[in-house]
């Protein structure tokens, strides 16, 4: 089974670009033949990262799927504030730390779709 890895990266400012950037980093964690989680992706997709409520609800999940993974992968050149507290949390816990690279993720040949085809009936 491939390791499961937590992909942080920042999610504020360039909400967008950073949305972008973290899906990168799930395509380059792929491409080492792990098995991404990104709480950031999945969750901005249900909730409303700009309400208090929301935002504390994300972090509570995201957290506690923390918990169940094999590293975390610190992606990127800033760490935000909810980066350094995924840090703590897992060093707390004993999770390995990771830190990946602007440069490398920017690197990782990813052309985003709107989703596989895939039919559902």
């Amino acid at each position: 089974m491939k390791p499961l890895v937590y992909i942080a990266s920042p999610l504020s400012g360039d909400v967008e670009q950073n949305l972008e950037f973290a899906r990168k980093a799930c395509r380059f964690a792929i491409e080492q033949e792990v098995t991404p989680f990104a709480p950031h992706l999945m969750y901005t997709q249900m909730l409303d990262d700009s309400s208090p409520g929301d935002r504390q609800l994300g972090i509570e999940m995201g957290n506690q799927m923390l918990e169940l993974c094999d590293e975390l992968w610190l992606c990127g050149d800033r760490i935000s504030e909810g980066m350094a507290n995924e840090k703590a949390l897992a060093e707390q816990i004993g999770i390995p730390v990771r830190q990946i690279s602007a440069e490398d993720i920017q690197e990782v040949d990813f052309a985003a779709t709107k989703g596989m085809g895939m039919s559902l009936g």
